[in-house]
């Protein structure tokens, strides 16, 4: 053991090597690439205080920030067929599904949970784009129909937040079909007389923006959230045209008259109860 060793041991005060530092100890913002201590991110609502970039969040953290505390209750993730058509790409789906299990912790891409926001009765819908992209196939479009009968049952709103990158391929038609089927799921909603809330994250596209993702009563999205249906490039190459800076994100649709409103994440929970008060005025006197 050298000395120097030995006088860090014994005076611990003393800064440790680099390499002993936790990996964790910060986080590198994805938009202006800045430095951020991670507690900090963590306080901030996962969003970055330089630059305003909203980072991608889990659906735990989402119910952690927007419904009540010790309010909420998961629902279990609807069971389905796995893998219907045992497709394989470069590698067996199964496999890639058993992937996104474990670096999610989930069952997969979308999550349920009841509870209150500020009081008021709210079923709550998040997409989680870290398991394959927030994709859709038969277990979120399960999911999807779980939240609205909930909603139903509980006599108060839906609210979905969406991230994803469309349909899943490896679903084949049966994944497009889960868009006529979430159609179906929001007119039943309403013919029971519950609003139907969408919050816009980060990004969502293809067939999810396609269906579900823009039926809401209230549109709302998150700041500069990529919303949109073709990707930007495929889009320029078939119009054979430039498009303008900002489409397809939050602002630019908000100005063409395509969402309602743009909130940042600190005001997104006032701004829900307050949505739903104004559309559900029982669903305050009745939470």
């Amino acid at each position: 053991m050298s000395w120097i060793t030995r006088v860090r041991n014994a005076l611990p005060f003393i800064a440790k090597k680099p390499s002993e530092t936790p990996d964790n100890l910060w986080h590198k913002c994805p938009a202006c690439t800045q430095m951020i201590f991670a507690r900090e991110w963590e306080d901030n609502l996962s969003v970055c205080s330089k630059c305003g970039h909203h980072g991608r969040i889990g659906p735990r953290d989402r119910f952690a920030q927007i419904l009540d505390e010790n309010s909420f209750h998961i629902l279990p993730t609807p069971s389905v067929r796995e893998d219907p058509l045992r497709f394989r790409d470069s590698k067996r789906y199964a496999d890639r599904i058993k992937a996104a299990r474990t670096q999610t912790g989930e069952k997969d891409a979308l999550i349920n949970a009841h509870g209150t926001i500020e009081g008021t009765k709210a079923v709550v819908g998040v997409q989680d784009f870290a398991f394959m992209g927030g994709s859709m196939g038969l277990a979120v479009g399960a999911a999807f129909v779980q939240g609205v009968e909930e909603a139903i049952q509980r006599k108060c709103p839906y609210v979905i937040f969406t991230a994803a990158g469309g349909a899943r391929m490896q679903e084949g038609i049966l994944s497009l079909m889960q868009m006529p089927r979430a159609t179906v799921a929001v007119r039943l909603l309403h013919d029971a007389g519950q609003p139907y809330i969408v919050v816009l994250t980060d990004p969502t596209t293809g067939g999810v923006t396609a269906s579900y993702a823009m039926l809401g009563d209230v549109q709302i999205s998150e700041p500069n959230a990529l919303i949109g249906f073709a990707g930007q490039r495929v889009i320029e190459n078939t119009i054979r045209e430039k498009l303008p800076e900002g489409f397809q994100r939050a602002e630019y649709l908000l100005e063409h008259g395509m969402i309602d409103m743009v909130v940042p994440r600190k005001d997104l929970r006032e701004t829900l109860a307050r949505v739903i008060v104004y559309l559900s005025p029982t669903a305050r006197a009745a939470a």
